[in-house]
């Protein structure tokens, strides 16, 4: 055993191994850095409880994760999904990872940051309405039965990576899933009861900012870390993830001036979303050049979806399917047009003489839509027969901050004492007693 062991480390590289740790420290960062970028999109009473979802995730997902998510995305098994020789971490040590030189461990450790951040990621969908205990357990199912097939399908062994399909850093299981996971959660858990009816406004452009600077800077962890290696494929994913985003910013800013004439602060926080989750699955795959189109063309369908969707009955409350999923769509699709040999070492697009790469992109675009959208409302539909998901209007207007947790974000200035559950219950019958009055 020892000698097993010393041999197995002996053929991990440092280098490889030291820049994985940051990476997946930066990519830990982001869920945080999440909550507090949705936290400042709603509104005051529940941003607490919005923040929260995220934290959720650093429990839920981590060992759901740790438990079975990992052997089902990346343990052998069949072409939709892994075996379970993996479940509890059985044989995950310090040997190197296939295809790597870094521990498997390691490699555990960045792919678990990976379905954490993605489960997170779905909350956007239904803030401000479903309650904290449902969503934690949808967490921990979405976390067993949506990301670890989609993870293996495109990086375990699964039917499109056997394929040829290109998907560098999570085009698939990360963006297209949550964007599409929370078109389905919206459907089903239903609109705000304010939705509609007056305007639901962010309370903090400055958490918004801030969350966005915050997650672009792990975002390098994210897709930097994607090569598993210092060199190439790593160095070129990092070049590509500062450039792609600030083409998207800039765009962004001349599509709010065309429109209304000024450039607003929440969209340029959603411009660098979009930006990065564009160049997520091309980030290795495509040179710096067309790494700066990409940016500026994802803008374009994400920018007119997220107009759009609030003239619509669909609350998906802050923008994952416009911001993830469309991005994430547009990324995966420009792959198949122009991947380049060259940088990649893998394959060309369409533009550089292979047509059936486009192919097999884009029934990946079209397959991992549809499976996150049926499975998610699937999961849902099955919940909510056992529990409410839907906290009532009367909590809604109180906020889901007291509600469920007791605590505020903020107080009134002076250091007000924090409701306890039995003011929120007194105040809840004296509000229902006025309105069976009126």
């Amino acid at each position: 055993m020892a000698g097993t062991t010393i041999a197995a480390v002996a053929r991990v590289n440092a280098g490889d191994t030291a820049w994985m740790l940051v990476a997946t420290a930066l990519v830990l960062m982001m869920t945080p850095a999440l909550g507090l970028f949705y936290a400042g999109l709603v509104r005051s009473k529940n941003a607490l409880n919005t923040f929260m979802m995220s934290t959720g995730a650093l429990g839920v997902a981590t060992i759901t994760f740790a438990v079975v998510g990992y052997s089902l995305a990346f343990a052998p098994g069949n072409g939709f999904v892994g075996g379970l020789s993996l479940t509890f971490l059985s044989h995950v040590g310090f040997a190197p990872r296939a295809g790597t030189e870094i521990p498997q461990l390691v490699f555990f450790a960045f792919e678990a940051a990976f379905c954490i951040i993605t489960a997170a990621l779905v909350s956007g969908a239904v803030v401000e309405r479903m309650r904290f205990g449902a969503f934690l357990i949808f967490m921990a199912l979405w976390s067993i039965l949506v990301y670890p097939v989609l993870a293996h399908w495109v990086w375990g062994g699964g039917w499109l990576q056997s394929h040829g399909t290109l998907d560098f850093a999570g085009g698939v299981p990360v963006e297209m899933a949550s964007g599409f996971s929370a078109f389905a959660a919206a459907t089903v858990v239903g609109a705000r009861r304010d939705y509609g009816r007056q305007a639901l406004l962010p309370h903090n452009a400055v958490y918004v900012l801030l969350g966005a600077g915050l997650l672009w800077f792990g975002w390098f962890g994210f897709n930097g870390g994607s090569g598993f290696t210092v060199g190439h494929p790593g160095v070129l994913a990092f070049t590509n993830t500062l450039l792609a985003p600030a083409c998207t910013l800039v765009v962004w800013f001349v599509l709010d001036l065309l429109r209304g004439g000024k450039v607003t602060a929440i969209g340029a926080a959603t411009a660098i979303i979009v930006g990065c989750v564009g160049i997520t699955p091309a980030a290795g795959y495509i040179s710096p050049h067309w790494a700066m189109a990409l940016g500026a063309l994802a803008a374009l369908p994400s920018y007119a979806l997220i107009m759009w969707r609030p003239r619509t009955r669909l609350d998906e409350s802050l923008d994952v399917l416009g911001a993830h999923g469309l991005a994430g769509m547009t990324g995966i699709l420009f792959i198949g047009f122009f991947a380049q040999r060259v940088w990649n070492g893998h394959g060309n697009g369409l533009l550089y003489g292979h047509p059936g790469q486009l192919l097999w992109q884009a029934l990946a675009a079209l397959a991992g839509p549809l499976y996150a959208f049926a499975a998610t409302f699937v999961i849902l539909k099955v919940l909510g027969l056992l529990m409410p998901l839907r906290a009532p209007a009367l909590e809604q207007s109180m906020g889901m901050d007291v509600v469920e947790h007791g605590e505020q974000a903020y107080t009134d200035g002076e250091g007000a004492i924090l409701l306890s559950y039995e003011d929120v219950e007194q105040q809840q019958s004296g509000a229902g007693a006025a309105i069976t009055s009126s």
